[in-house]
C-alpha cells in the first residue's frame, strides 16, 4: 500500500509540474502579444529562462545523430522534449487566448494592464537579485548597460524597408532573438525593421514563400543565439543575470502606463495601431489625452502584479525551476 501511495503521490506531483509548465507557457504566449513584453521576460519571471535556453541549445549534432539512428527516446531526453512540448502547448494556448483577452484589455484598459506588467517586472528584478553577486562592480556595470540598451532600443524610430527574401530571412533571425531576450518585444523589433506590417499581410495572404523564409530565419537565429546565451550563462552567470536584470528594468520605460500616441501603423485589414508614443506624468494624463488615468485601478493592478511574482517565488524552488541542463 505504501508503494502504491508513493507512486500515486509521485504521479500527482508530475501532473502538477506539467500543468505549471503549461501555465508558464501560456503566460509567455500572452506576454508576446503585449508591446514591451517578450516571451523571454516571462520566462525570467517564471523561473524557466535558463532551462529554456539550454533546451533549445541542445538541438545539436548529438540530437540529430540520435534522431537519424531512430533513437527517439534518447533524442527526446537530450533536448528536454517534455519541457519544450508542454511549454510550446502553453505558448500556443496563450497566443489564442490573447486574441480575446489581452488585446481587448490593451484597447480598453491599457493603463491598468501596463501597471500590472510593471509590477511583475519590478518584483522579478527583486527576486532575481539572488542570481548574481551584488558585490561585483562589473555586475552593476552590466546591469546599467542592459538598462541603457533597452532604453535605446525603445527610443528608436521605425524605418521603411526595401523588402527582399534575404532581408526577410535576416529579420526573422533578429526578431526571434529579441523574443527570447528579456525586456525586448519581438513585434516591436519587427516594427523598427519595417517588416511587421509586411509579414502580417504575408500571413493573411498565405504567401508561403515569405512565410517559409521568415520561419527559416527564426529557426537559424534561435539555434545560433541560444548557443551564445547558453555559453554566457554557463561561463558568466552573474554578469549575464546582471545584464538581464538591467534589461528588465529598462523595459519599464516601454511599459509606462500613461502614454500619448503620436503616430500609428496600419495593419493588413486597414486598422490603425499605436506605433510611437510619448510618456506622460499621470497627473497630466487627462488634460493631455482626455482619457482617465485609472490611478486607483492602476495601483491595485501594480500591487497585484508584484504580489503574484513574490507569492509564486515562495512556492517554487528557484534552483529546480531554472536548473542548467548539462
Amino acid at each position: 500500500m505504501s508503494d502504491q501511495s508513493s507512486e500515486s503521490g509521485s504521479d500527482s506531483l508530475k501532473s502538477i509540474g506539467s500543468l505549471v509548465l503549461v501555465l508558464k507557457g501560456m503566460a509567455m504566449g500572452l506576454g508576446d502579444s503585449v508591446p514591451g513584453i517578450s516571451g523571454g521576460t516571462i520566462a525570467v519571471i517564471t523561473n524557466i529562462y535558463e532551462r529554456l535556453i539550454f533546451a533549445i541549445r541542445a538541438v545539436d549534432k548529438t540530437a540529430i545523430k540520435y534522431f537519424a539512428r531512430g533513437e527517439f527516446r534518447k533524442f527526446w531526453q537530450h533536448i528536454d522534449g517534455n519541457f519544450l512540448l508542454l511549454l510550446a502547448l502553453g505558448v500556443l494556448a496563450g497566443l489564442l487566448i490573447s486574441a480575446n483577452t489581452v488585446l481587448f484589455m490593451l484597447d480598453n484598459y491599457f493603463e491598468p494592464l501596463m501597471a500590472f506588467f510593471v509590477g511583475l517586472v519590478l518584483a522579478s528584478t527583486w527576486v532575481l537579485r539572488t542570481q548574481y553577486s551584488r558585490q561585483q562592480a562589473t555586475v552593476w556595470i552590466l546591469l546599467m548597460c542592459g538598462f541603457l540598451f533597452t532604453l535605446y532600443v525603445g527610443n528608436l524610430e521605425p524605418r521603411i524597408a526595401d523588402v527582399s527574401l534575404v532581408y526577410v530571412f535576416i529579420c526573422g533571425g533578429i526578431g526571434i532573438c529579441a523574443m527570447i531576450l528579456p525586456g525586448l518585444s519581438g513585434a516591436f523589433i519587427l516594427l523598427l525593421l519595417g517588416i511587421y506590417q509586411f509579414m502580417l499581410k504575408a500571413l493573411v495572404d498565405f504567401n508561403f514563400l515569405y512565410i517559409a523564409v521568415f520561419l527559416g530565419g527564426c529557426v537559424i537565429g534561435l539555434l545560433a543565439f541560444s548557443r551564445i546565451l547558453a555559453w554566457l550563462l554557463r561561463h558568466y552567470h552573474d554578469l549575464s543575470f546582471g545584464f538581464i536584470t538591467g534589461m528588465l528594468l529598462g523595459s519599464i520605460y516601454v511599459l509606462w502606463p500613461w502614454q500619448q500616441v503620436i503616430s500609428f501603423y496600419e495593419d493588413s485589414a486597414g486598422v490603425q495601431h499605436p506605433l510611437q508614443t510619448v510618456k506622460i506624468w499621470p497627473l497630466n494624463y487627462t488634460e493631455i489625452t482626455g482619457n482617465s488615468p485609472w490611478l486607483g485601478v492602476a495601483l491595485i493592478a501594480f500591487i497585484a502584479g508584484a504580489a503574484l511574482v513574490l507569492v509564486l517565488s515562495l512556492f517554487f524552488n528557484k534552483k529546480n525551476g531554472s536548473s542548467v541542463q548539462e
